[in-house]
């Protein structure tokens, strides 16, 4: 055993230790001055199911009370204008409390209620909930559901609707978080990653005029990549993402400049972005954004066929 597993093993004397079932650190409760101090370990892998198993049951049975909560998913929104939107709610909240946490072109809001059980913490947030929707709707990609990838997958399966992603500058990024969905395969149908422009005519059926004319970062090229994405697979939707992540410019084009594009029998749809901030090298935050903006397209299609 090296010295520092030794270290783990060690616990604060009159602490309540919590088994750590998928890792070595365990954890820790203590006590003083009328006040619970919690030490978990960091792997989101090992702090939740501990906390759910063992922590949350141990709170509820030394204060009497049951937490739970919420999430609310916001896209399109930064986080200082979301909290700008709900400051009253947040700072006059006491039970439910509301914190907004920023994640990479997201927002989530985790509304929290203490509660003698479940159903009672339940009633508690259901009006917090409404307020939100009420005053941010337009950016709520939903609630309790996770990811943006699995709303999307939840989102196909409910419509009983078909997805196939051509993708260039995220490299397959887009297949695959929507096939790290367990259930992604009864929706999703092929995921194409055309990379130059040769592949980009062959599998996807790009015109060489259009690739020649306006290049293949373009609003044109993506659209003709959705087309050819659906058309080849049978898919009801196809999405597609073609950009310039960097580090450096391409076709005499900037970095961070990309094109998503959908296209289905009711709705066709391009968006052109600019997703850099000008502080180095951005690739792997610019690819992310345009995966989500991406997928978020994919979403708002979805949601246009059910409103029919």
């Amino acid at each position: 055993m090296s010295e520092n597993n030794r270290k783990q093993a060690m616990v604060p004397q009159g602490s309540a230790v919590f088994q750590n079932e998928n890792g070595t650190a365990p954890g820790i409760a203590m006590e003083a001055d009328g006040k619970i101090l919690l030490l978990l370990p960091g792997p989101p892998s090992e702090m939740e199911p501990m906390f759910l198993q063992q922590v949350r049951p141990y709170l509820a049975g030394k204060t009497g009370q049951t937490f739970f909560s919420r999430t609310v998913h916001l896209f399109g929104i930064g986080e200082s204008a979301a909290e700008q939107a709900l400051r009253d709610l947040m700072e006059a909240g006491i039970n439910p409390t509301i914190a907004p946490y920023a994640k990479t072109g997201e927002v989530l809001l985790r509304l929290t209620a203490a509660a003698p059980d479940q159903s009672r913490a339940e009633e508690l947030l259901a009006p917090a909930v409404e307020e939100i929707r009420r005053r941010l709707g337009r950016y709520i990609y939903g609630v309790d559901v996770g990811t943006l990838e699995k709303a999307v997958v939840l989102a196909l399966g409910e419509e009983g609707l078909t997805l196939a992603a051509a993708e260039s500058c995220t490299g397959g990024g887009v297949a695959r978080r929507i096939t790290d969905v367990p259930g992604a395969s009864l929706v999703f149908r092929a995921g194409i990653c055309t990379y130059t422009n040769e592949m980009k005519r062959i599998l996807l059926d790009v015109r060489k005029e259009t690739l020649n004319v306006h290049g293949a970062v373009s609003a044109d090229t993506a659209l003709e990549m959705a087309r050819g994405a659906r058309s080849r697979t049978g898919a009801d939707i196809g999405g597609s993402v073609t950009g310039i992540a960097g580090p450096g410019r391409s076709e005499g084009k900037p970095v961070g400049l990309v094109f998503v594009a959908v296209s289905s029998p009711w709705k066709e749809e391009i968006k052109e972005l600019h997703l850099a901030r000008g502080s180095g090298n951005e690739r792997e935050r610019v690819r992310r954004l345009a995966e989500n903006h991406a997928l978020y397209a994919v979403l708002q299609t979805v949601e246009k066929r059910a409103a029919r």
